[in-house]
């Protein structure tokens, strides 16, 4: 057992919060910090997510970063692989590696007042001692497992697709999906190719839109390649084209889309089973999916949508309230994650002892989605209210803010910062009023991941290039301090 590790930063995962943190401390002359990844690779949510038909629902251009825009994508929405290669590549062009500690678990963070401190421990009994901590766990990290009972008494196979079993081939199986939003969307196409039969059960129908996804000939990826002036023009264009969307503020814009949604649904031949994929919630009440190859796949005959409830899992399958049960060799949860439980995977600890569960008890909030009252020196990476349009154009903008607010500790000669109480209140405050002005969110039907304690807690309602505009404002005086 080694004694206490001291760094000047902390970053807590290797994701692409995490890899944008390393790039950019680097790049500011700050080589004394450490990556801890309980993984045994680099990627986050991209390493771990390796189901069948994983991509980005956003354009590949423009889910990169700005300092590293060119890679040879096989298509404009790259895949899960090509996303994970993408992200290996940064670190290794940026020198990340020999900062990262792959299997390393972080369990506990606690501020230490007197050594002006994060005091990190770990799964393995490694501690650490961090002037400034940057927890880059984002929202897709801890599982969500759904309440049905009977779940444990399954005979078959059951995993979740965040965490596919590739050692268990589904050809000529029974399946039972549970869940039907965006890991579904991707892998029932995929997997309804070799199953015996596939059930997949709904609770309510998703928005589910056709993207432009041909891919790439070798003479268009060589050509992109050979001409990053044009592969930054369709960046902004793509941009440019999402930006303004993502705030569903243009009544026109909403009636367009959920136009083309409709029309989508039209390929399903059986006016019942497309009834039933018809979402009851306007558009934009949850996060819109994309996919050419999703609602084709309900006109095959071995494909059944189910959307009566589920009453339990029983020893041989999936019963649902109306007394049916459908026999199951393996099911898939594709239920998603707890994305409204920022860090509850590690015990948090601020000032006087405050957890930041209790801190958090009637839902997560945050100045500027990276800061809390009473947690000094701890920064955020797509912490409360940062989740909109390209997670990494959001990191990006976020990063650069916690460098600048690290280096203006340095220059001043300051041990602690620390966000005034009534600046975050304030600040949440006025983002929940603005969020009830999201017409599809505020929506009296509208159910969706957002919501924890009667607020929405994960969703950024403007714009991303006005949570840049404010991440760059000089807001040292949010902050209370002390050397």
């Amino acid at each position: 057992m080694t004694g206490v590790q001291h760094h000047r930063v902390g970053i807590i995962g290797a994701g692409a919060g995490g890899i944008a943190a390393g790039v950019r401390l680097r790049e500011a002359g700050v080589e004394d910090f450490v990556v801890l990844e309980k993984a045994g690779g680099v990627g986050g949510t991209w390493f771990h997510n390796r189901y069948p038909g994983l991509q980005c629902d956003i354009a590949s251009h423009l889910y990169s970063f700005s300092f590293e825009p060119i890679w040879p994508w096989s298509r404009p929405y790259g895949d899960g692989p090509e996303i994970r290669a993408y992200l290996e590549h940064v670190v290794d062009q940026y020198g990340l590696a020999p900062h990262i500690r792959f299997g390393t678990a972080v369990t506990g963070a606690a501020w230490d007042d007197a050594a002006r401190v994060w005091r990190v421990t770990t799964a393995g009994g490694e501690e650490f001692a961090f002037r400034a901590l940057i927890a880059g766990l984002g929202m897709f990290n801890e599982l969500n497992w759904p309440d049905i009972p009977g779940r444990d008494e399954f005979t078959g196979h059951a995993f979740h697709s965040a965490r596919w079993d590739w050692d268990h081939p589904l050809a000529g199986k029974r399946v039972g999906v549970i869940g039907s939003a965006a890991s579904a969307v991707q892998f029932v196409p995929e997997i309804a190719e070799e199953v015996a039969r596939l059930h997949l059960f709904q609770r309510a129908a998703n928005w589910v839109l056709p993207k432009i996804d041909t891919p790439y000939t070798d003479e268009e990826r060589e050509h992109l390649w050979a001409n990053p002036d044009e592969v930054l023009a369709r960046r902004q264009q793509i941009f440019d084209q999402v930006d303004p969307r993502i705030t569903f503020q243009d009544p026109e814009a909403v009636a367009m889309q959920t136009r083309i949604g409709l029309q989508a649904l039209e390929v399903v031949e059986d006016p019942e089973v497309r009834r039933k994929l018809t979402p009851s919630v306007p558009y934009g009440c949850q996060r819109p999916l994309v996919s050419n190859r999703y609602y084709p796949t309900f006109n095959r005959p071995d494909v059944e949508l189910v959307t009566d409830a589920i009453e339990r899992i029983t020893p041989m399958g999936i019963r649902t309230v109306d007394g049916t049960e459908r026999t199951c060799d393996t099911i898939v949860f594709a239920t998603g994650f707890r994305t409204t439980q920022y860090l509850s995977a590690i015990s948090v600890t601020g000032r006087d002892g405050r957890r930041l569960n209790d801190a958090w008890a009637d839902g997560a909030h945050a100045y500027l989605g990276m800061t809390t009252a009473g947690f000094p020196n701890l920064f955020m990476l797509y912490g409360p209210n940062t989740n909109n349009g390209s997670i990494i154009y959001m990191l990006e903008a976020q990063v650069e803010y916690v460098v600048r607010h690290l280096r203006w500790m340095d220059d001043a000669g300051l041990a602690w910062i620390d966000v005034v109480p009534e600046v975050e209140t304030a600040y949440n405050d006025a983002l929940q009023a603005d969020m009830a002005r999201v017409g599809p969110w505020s929506a009296g039907n509208c159910h969706n991941y957002y919501w924890a304690g009667g607020r929405i807690v994960t969703q950024w309602p403007h714009s991303m290039s006005e949570y840049r505009r404010r991440t760059e404002v000089d807001d040292r005086n949010a902050f209370v301090f002390g050397s």
